[in-house]
């Protein structure tokens, strides 16, 4: 699948974020990701993918149900190891946000961060505070319960958490699968300030919409496999359509599933 997984520079139009940061695709990876496969018994979950990410990259992997998405998110984090392979950055390096919270409901957004700033075993946990807060635009939250949030700021707490310990690289699975219209579009803006302050992000998301407006690179799995690694527009142009717009570009990931067996 070499020409398909091809490594594609075109940029999304519409995405502005992308073309404020098309000068970081020359600097040296931020991550690198060389040949990782797990399996489960006789499944093998991810095939042999690999893929660098720039520093400040948004980087979008989409895929079918089972496609292997979390489970690749899981290995980068150190959650399980792969069974071959290799990740460039340690798991202390790589902030983790998983799809549900991961945050405790009756404690408040403080008491949350500076939990997690001390098992992380931040040097200077109240000021690492201070700053998240800030930095999520929290602070007049921080003594309410997390429980009592809306569910696009409890997410704004658990991208928080991932953060504490001001990692290059910050994983999301899922981030915005249970937000209203509204909330998702104020946790992407939230999200693209990050990466535009230099942070690489990788996201999983069934919301192809999201890949094609934020994404600068998107990685297509499918069974475990890598079968594309470029731009949105890059994707549309591989199946001789064009990234206009989002209906566009989900019509040509599902003309690209199709092509591929998938």
């Amino acid at each position: 699948m070499a020409d398909a997984a091809h490594d594609a520079t075109a940029s999304s139009p519409g995405t502005d974020a992308a073309a404020s940061r098309s000068g970081t695709r020359k600097a040296k990876p931020a991550l690198r990701v060389e040949g990782l496969v797990k399996r489960y018994g006789e499944r093998v979950a991810v095939r042999g993918v690999s893929f660098e990410a720039a520093p400040g990259e948004l980087v979008a992997l989409i895929g079918p149900n089972g496609a292997g998405k979390t489970t690749m998110l899981s290995i980068l984090a150190g959650i399980q190891p792969p069974d071959a392979g290799s990740v460039s950055r340690q798991p202390r390096e790589i902030g983790w946000v998983p799809q549900q919270p991961a945050v405790y409901s009756k404690l408040s957004v403080a008491e949350n961060l500076r939990l997690f700033a001390r098992l992380e075993k931040v040097p200077d946990a109240d000021a690492t505070v201070a700053q998240m807060l800030a930095q999520t635009g929290l602070e007049e939250r921080a003594g309410d319960e997390v429980g009592r949030l809306s569910g696009g700021n409890q997410q704004r707490v658990n991208i928080a958490v991932g953060l504490l310990a001001a990692p290059p690289v910050l994983l999301l699975d899922e981030p915005s699968s249970s937000l209203d219209p509204r909330q998702r579009e104020r946790l992407w803006q939230f999200i693209s300030a990050l990466a535009a302050g230099g942070t690489t992000v990788v996201y999983s998301t069934h919301n192809v919409q999201e890949a094609e407006r934020y994404a600068d690179r998107v990685l297509v799995l499918a069974d475990g496999e890598l079968l594309f690694s470029g731009s949105p527009a890059a994707l549309a142009a591989a199946v001789g359509g064009d990234a206009a717009g989002p209906q566009d570009f989900e019509s040509a990931f599902v003309r690209f599933l199709h092509e591929h067996g998938h």
